[in-house]
């Protein structure tokens, strides 16, 4: 059996705040349209987390089964955990570990559908679908659907979610506010296939990095990044978005640092400092942006 810090490692814990500000962008979003019912902000919390804790450990399955985790170079941002390789937790473990964390969400799942209303089950249904088969299947798809299906999962469908649960019925405002946050996860997922683009070649996944080659591939990552800060402004002048959402374009230096240190192919030292500010943008964008719906409400 392995050790509670061995599972707990395998959760990827310093990836988990992300669930933690999507749920609290979504409460924000409520907020300003109404009100804060803080039980179900716990439930959305304890659900999303679950779920990300499923699809962390089912990609690092998925990932060693098809060898692609053999092959990749380790980083802080590829490679998966490395548990699995290092031989601290078997495949089956976290098989195993990665359904339980699927299995114990469905409850809160099922609890908040009959509070809401049968409407949120498409939500959920295809929530769990991104879950349980974006490493195995979608990601070999190719035409971007993998980096999509992540954006939507981990990004733009929770906050939706989030705000429809708490606020107690879907908006469309809440459909505008989610965009950015689809956009900046897809590119977070997207840059991190930038180095890993031969070992996901030999396990047959068709990244948009593989397709479209570094160049343009690059050149993409770039302009959904300018795309999301240009979605923000739009809607702030346009009222789908209160003018304090603004303070989310003090985390734009992380995105032109990002885009910088990038462009040079050759995924040593810079690329790596590249990804860092690549997540300093994923979650200080998501927390100012909540910041800024809090502020206006």
């Amino acid at each position: 059996m392995p050790s509670l810090k061995t599972l707990f490692l395998e959760t990827r814990p310093q990836y988990l705040l992300l669930s933690i500000l999507l749920v609290v962008l979504g409460a924000g979003i409520a907020d300003y349209y109404g009100s804060v019912a803080w039980d179900r902000f716990g439930l959305c919390l304890a659900g999303l987390i679950l779920l990300h804790i499923s699809t962390n450990v089912l990609n690092d399955y998925f990932d060693y089964s098809s060898g692609i985790d053999l092959s990749t170079q380790r980083t802080p941002f590829n490679g998966g955990s490395g548990l699995l390789n290092q031989g601290l937790l078997t495949p089956g473990q976290a098989l195993l570990f990665g359904l339980s964390s699927f299995v114990l969400a469905i409850p809160i799942g099922g609890y908040l559908v009959a509070q809401i209303g049968w409407t949120l089950l498409p939500l959920f249904l295809l929530g769990a679908v991104f879950v349980m088969f974006n490493s195995s299947h979608i990601t070999r798809l190719g035409y971007g659907l993998g980096e999509l299906c992540a954006g939507l999962g981990l990004g733009a469908l929770p906050v939706f979610g989030t705000a429809w649960i708490i606020h107690g019925q879907p908006e469309g405002y809440f459909l505008f506010a989610s965009v950015p946050s689809g956009l900046w996860v897809a590119n977070l997922l997207f840059l991190n296939e930038f180095p890993d683009e031969q070992p996901d070649r030999i396990g047959g996944r068709k990244t948009l990095v593989i397709e479209l080659g570094f160049r343009k591939a690059h050149w993409l990552y770039c302009g959904l990044s300018a795309l999301s800060f240009l979605w923000i402004a739009g809607c702030v002048m346009t009222g789908a978005m209160p003018l304090q959402c603004l303070l989310a374009f003090l985390s734009l230096p992380f995105a032109v640092r990002a885009v910088s240190l990038s462009r040079l192919a050759d995924f040593g030292g810079n690329f790596t400092l590249a990804q860092a500010a690549n997540v300093g943008l994923v979650l200080s964008g998501h927390f100012l942006l909540a910041a800024g719906y809090f502020f206006a409400a």
